[in-house]
């Protein structure tokens, strides 16, 4: 049992930014108002000086190291990163080793998941979602057994190039009578050729390959016409250019079924980086420049880009001090996204609290498909607290994820999450 005294309460879901006191018995808000005075004697009083009580963070998409790849990172190593980060949901991608393409493979990771929550309860991990994958690889001209996964997975996942659009079209008539959502990755295709930043100024300037925005919004507009013929849910992954954002809200417009992504680092950093050559900050899509980052972050704040993704993807020591054109793609993430976002966007007021918010929790949910959850008597308590002021080093003795692959590591973070609940 806790209370929460004068915490700023966030609550996107009903536009709510504002102080309260909130009492929190058995897993569930039992009383929020301006003052509590009639709670248990046994209740803990936790003061909200600069502390903020929001909804629990929803990440659609990150990557778990196993099955497979344990040495970089496990299940549970994610799952606590993911409480530590204030996230109470986190949907895992099916590039593990082998993947979730089959009923086994989902059956042993589902029950993993499972046992880790009940028996580790004390400790509040998140709700680990799996997506489905579409296809055993990327060239694959036919789609795995779908009807055997679509009763235990959020929805389905895979990547999509100017090549297989056929398979593409031919997912969306066999899903269709099911209306689960399909989120498609569109980073690697024909015309991205072997570009590693953003072609154009970093690529002269910082002699590496290439990667055309083009590249991104042809298979945007491709994927989007299709969609527009076959009406099934849609969520594009990793949106990274001005022209994806333009042609997402045009989509929108015209009622097409999709929603949209862009991950954190994406909106914290644009191409000049590059130039540290830090293995870290190489990413598939590429960083964008200057007006890509603040045209992602104006559609975040308009809603054209739904969600925030974290996008996590833990490597060991080895696979990520190489040249940077050699690293393999993405940082972890889920410990830092929450701090980093409030300072760089809300700190500069960039984005409201509401805003912020919205993108990290309520409209990932919708995203999903799932009811909203407010900050409410007798609701649940999926909540997070944050301390936006509080610092704390990123390095072995804090983070719970094993992996060290981030451009923050070893730095001082201001913003901290100060506790979960995930009932």
């Amino acid at each position: 049992m806790e209370l929460l005294q004068q915490v700023r309460v966030i609550d996107p879901t009903q536009g709510i930014d504002r102080l309260a006191d909130v009492l929190i018995i058995d897993g569930q808000i039992k009383a929020i108002a301006t003052q509590i005075t009639d709670y248990p004697q046994e209740t803990q009083i936790i003061t909200g000086d600069d502390l903020i009580l929001g909804t629990g963070l929803v990440d659609l998409y990150s990557h778990s190291g196993e099955p497979g790849n344990e040495a970089r990172e496990t299940l549970f190593d994610l799952a606590q990163a993911s409480a530590a980060g204030g996230f109470t949901q986190v949907g895992i991608l099916p590039d593990t080793i082998p993947p979730i393409d089959n009923s086994e493979v989902l059956a042993a990771i589902t029950q993993k998941s499972s046992y880790l929550k009940s028996s580790h309860q004390n400790m509040c991990l998140p709700q680990l979602h799996f997506w489905g994958a579409v296809a055993h690889d990327a060239t694959s001209k036919q789609m795995n057994e779908l009807g055997e996964l679509k009763a235990g997975i959020i929805g389905f996942s895979d990547r999509f190039n100017l090549g297989n659009l056929n398979l593409f079209k031919q997912v969306l008539e066999y899903i269709q009578p099911w209306q689960k959502t399909i989120a498609i990755a569109l980073n690697q295709n024909e015309l991205t050729a072997d570009g590693v930043v953003r072609e154009g100024a970093a690529s002269i300037r910082y002699g590496m390959p290439g990667n055309p925005a083009f590249s991104e919004a042809a298979i945007i507009a491709a994927v989007l016409e299709i969609v527009a013929e076959f009406p099934t849910p849609v969520h594009i992954m990793r949106v990274s250019t001005k022209r994806g954002v333009d042609l997402i809200a045009d989509a929108k417009d015209r009622g097409i079924p999709v929603t949209a992504s862009t991950t954190w680092m994406h909106l914290l950093w644009d191409s000049d980086a590059v130039g540290s050559y830090d293995p870290n900050l190489r990413f598939e899509p590429p960083l964008g420049d200057r007006q890509d980052q603040a045209t992602l972050i104006d559609g975040v704040k308009q809603g054209i880009i739904d969600a925030i993704a974290i996008d996590h993807q833990a490597y060991i020591y080895e696979e990520k001090t190489v040249p940077f054109a050699l690293a393999p793609p993405g940082v972890i993430g889920l410990e830092f996204a929450l701090p980093l976002l409030w300072q760089k966007l809300v700190t500069s007021g960039e984005l409201s609290p509401l805003e912020l918010w919205q993108a990290l929790s309520s409209r990932p949910r919708q995203c999903l498909q799932q009811p909203p959850r407010a900050i409410a008597p007798e609701q649940v308590a999926d909540l997070v607290l944050f301390a936006p002021q509080q610092t704390w080093l990123a390095d072995l003795n804090n983070l719970k994820s094993p992996a060290a692959n981030t451009p923050y590591y070893d730095q001082q973070i201001t913003g901290k999450v100060i506790k979960t609940w995930n009932n």
